[in-house]
């Protein structure tokens, strides 16, 4: 990350190193310190100061809230570029190839502004003013690939077909011949992204907005639906497919329908896709995967306040979005260092409560700082686990 970023600052004059600072706000966001204004203190923490790089007692204390705020808002876009490039190359270094399959799960969400943010605007589906971040998982192991800001007013497919595209390249180059899958909703059902991965050769499922074109296509689904509701009283779910052409489409695309009827009514949804397998194995096997990735939504919003998005500058609420992003790769790894334990599938907040928010005593001698924890701490044994198992694992970069 730090090569990322550049440093005009006179070097002469720093006291506070540009890698401290990506580590100082990295961590602050980890523990569940997100603003700014958190480091008036936490600056003084011996434990943030040790992890920072700095002697616990004897080293001055780190950056305060305004220096940190000064190097969110000098960065520029091109770092931004380099930035995301390196969260790419991040995912590569924890998936070491070869790979089979790659699965991309691609979804927006929203982040609210209560203030003059720069790009935010009203959206009418959410009914809010907003930002609007278009975020890629991978959809096997819940790693980051993605994490972009986009004006509040942007569609969903806003840049995802230029952001595929890059993503996409470098994938194939880290793992040649591995079979790329993308999943999404409805809302990227655009036809500059069908056509993006039909010339990269990727498999796609994507969500289609029902119409009544679709709808007259699945009618003989519905109907029989209906007769065996009708005559059995039991949750009726069908599956089928057929080949339809939207008129924003330059050739025609195979379309899954799905039609549940249930007690309270008819449910249908359908999927455009250029897989060719059994509709009910698409669908159930394949596209309903997707919906694991709006759990790790969750947990970069809500468990790592990903949303807490208050700069005025729209590059500095961008390059805040990814250091929550990298946040959520260090709880990556620590989920992986504890692979065979009972928090293998914890989520961000249980890690957080039961691994790092733990009191301890900091002691600084001449030749090491000691880390002396509570007697009492319940859960010693998966913090040694995860410890042993992250000094263990191989750098890769």
């Amino acid at each position: 990350m730090s090569r990322a970023l550049s440093d005009r600052r006179d070097q002469a004059k720093v006291h506070h190193g540009q890698e401290e600072l990506l580590r100082q706000r990295l961590f602050a966001i980890a523990m569940g310190y997100e603003d700014g204004n958190d480091h008036q203190s936490l600056r003084f923490d011996p434990g943030l100061k040790t992890a920072v790089g700095r002697l616990p007692e004897t080293d001055p204390a780190l950056a305060s809230q305004p220096t940190l705020s000064r190097f969110e808002n000098r960065v520029g876009n091109c770092e931004l570029r380099r930035l995301s490039d390196a969260l790419i190359d991040a995912y590569v270094a924890a998936h070491p190839a070869p790979r089979k399959v790659i699965v991309l799960d691609m979804d927006a969400t929203d982040d609210p502004v209560h203030g003059l943010q720069q790009l935010s605007f009203f959206h009418g589906y959410y009914d809010q003013y907003m930002l609007h971040p278009l975020l890629i998982f991978d959809g096997l192991t819940g790693f980051p690939v993605a994490a972009v800001l986009r004006a509040g007013n942007a569609h969903a497919s806003k840049g995802a077909a230029a952001i595929l595209k890059r993503i996409i390249r470098r994938l194939k180059h880290a793992y040649p011949g591995a079979t790329i899958l993308v999943r999404a909703d409805a809302g990227f059902a655009v036809p500059a992204i069908y056509r993006l991965l039909e010339r990269e050769k990727v498999k796609y499922t994507i969500g289609l907005i029902t119409n009544d074109r679709l709808r007259k296509r699945a009618a003989n689904l519905v109907i029989k639906a209906e007769r065996q509701f009708a005559k059995t009283g039991a949750k009726q779910r069908l599956f089928g497919s057929f080949y339809h052409r939207a008129g924003s489409w330059q050739r025609s695309r195979r379309v899954i329908a799905k039609v549940e009827r249930l007690s309270r009514g008819l449910n249908t949804r359908f999927v455009v896709t250029n897989i060719l397998e059994s509709a009910a194995g698409i669908y159930d096997g394949i596209y309903t995967g997707r919906g694991d990735a709006e759990n790790r939504i969750k947990e970069l919003k809500v468990h790592l306040k990903a949303d807490r998005l208050s700069c005025t500058r729209f590059q500095a609420n961008q390059f805040r979005l990814l250091l929550h992003t990298f946040a959520f790769v260090l709880f990556w790894h620590l989920r992986r260092s504890l692979a065979g334990t009972e928090l293998a599938a914890a989520t961000v907040d249980t890690l957080k409560l039961k691994l790092l928010k733990v009191g301890a005593r900091v002691v600084q001698s001449v030749r090491r700082i000691l880390f002396t924890m509570p007697r009492a701490y319940p859960y010693q044994r998966l913090f040694a686990t995860a410890l042993q198992n992250i000094r263990q694992m191989p750098l890769r970069c």
